[in-house]
């Protein structure tokens, strides 16, 4: 899965098209694992720790940009 490193070149757009993606990606692996022995069971962990790193990114941008204000005139 994608490292931080890669998750900072990514814009915010590609950032929530991959969020999307795993998360669909992990409820498929959540209900097809129901009914069978999962080909590799550390895979959902793999995909909660990349979702962790999208968000972990998402905040840490919206931190960065100052939030506006409106001025008041006097």
């Amino acid at each position: 899965m994608a490292k931080r490193e890669h998750m900072k070149d990514k814009t915010d757009q590609e950032l929530l098209k991959l969020l999307a993606d795993t998360r669909a990606t992990l409820r498929t692996e959540r209900f097809s694992a129901v009914g069978a022995r999962a080909k590799d069971s550390t895979a959902p962990r793999k995909l909660r720790a990349t979702i962790a790193r999208i968000l972990t990114e998402r905040h840490l941008r919206a931190r960065a940009t100052p939030p506006v204000t409106p001025t008041a005139s006097a």
